[in-house]
């Protein structure tokens, strides 16, 4: 029986790109909204989720961080895709034809300086691989869609323009997850992820990160974000460079719980090859 990895979106969307990529061997699932995924590994239909937490260029990607420490998931890999811009249009066109190009409204400012030097006005839909799909059934050469190459597999259409976007690093950071804690060290070079809430005390936060300075661990990532929608409570999100076991590391955290009310580590894993 093939395995299965669950992402959010449709068919040649950006997260099925990254499944592709990151699990070629894997059969991919998709699903309406994120809460989806992770209910499709939960209840066994799939092994492994496939969850965008960050891009380079918009930040981290909403309500992610509040579904993650509640998932029940865990962390067993990260995935960098950089995410390529291509002009996707009905056989036989040419980008002469095409006055109208579909996608996501975070996308057409990507490749504003394309569209402008061709004429061509950005329309906004709903999702990138729903404008590929829509832009088939169309079947108008003046229309074409902006998306990935995948879902110009998809659904039959054919690359006019490739990597037509204006910056050339824009990168979606993806989460592998899975029902199954792993926490064996499968790199030299591991990242560890966890979420905390501090105790009501004061200089509480600071307190709690200077044992990740003192013992030489480095934050690659600390963000905050509501409970709940209260303004007095607050978790944190943090990425650290190094696996539990490590003396350093097993030191910072010893720090970070006894000014902390709550310590969930959601996983540690192989840090992928584009962290450089």
């Amino acid at each position: 029986m093939t395995a299965m990895i669950a992402f959010q979106g449709e068919p040649g969307a950006y997260s099925h790109q990254a499944c592709h990529d990151a699990r070629p061997e894997m059969e991919a699932l998709p699903c309406a909204t994120f809460e989806d995924v992770i209910a499709a590994v939960k209840g066994g239909e799939a092994d492994l989720a496939m969850l965008p937490v960050e891009n380079s260029t918009y930040g981290r990607v909403a309500d992610i961080h509040r579904l993650l420490p509640e998932s029940g998931l865990h962390i067993h890999d990260e995935a960098f895709v950089r995410v390529h811009i291509n002009l996707l249009a009905i056989p036989g066109t040419r980008l002469a034809d095409v006055r109208e190009a579909y996608s996501h409204l975070v996308l057409l400012p990507q490749c504003a300086g394309f569209l402008r030097e061709n004429a061509i006005t950005g329309r906004v839909s709903p999702d990138n691989a729903r404008a590929a799909r829509d832009v088939a059934a169309w079947g108008d050469a003046s229309k074409a869609a902006l998306a990935s190459e995948l879902a110009g597999e998809i659904y039959g259409l054919e690359v006019l323009a490739r990597h037509i976007e204006d910056s050339d690093h824009n990168t979606t950071r993806f989460l592998i997850m899975g029902r199954d804690p792993d926490m064996t060290r499968r790199a030299e070079h591991m990242m560890t992820t966890f979420v905390f809430n501090v105790r009501n005390i004061p200089a509480a936060l600071y307190k709690a990160m200077g044992g990740f300075a003192t013992n030489g661990v480095n934050m690659t990532k600390l963000e905050s974000y509501m409970v709940d929608g209260s303004f007095t409570a607050t978790q944190f999100y943090a990425d650290i460079e190094g696996h539990p076991d490590d003396p350093m590391v097993q030191l910072a955290l010893e720090e970070l719980r006894y000014f902390t009310s709550e310590l969930h580590i959601l996983g540690t894993y192989p840090a992928d090859a584009a962290r450089g």
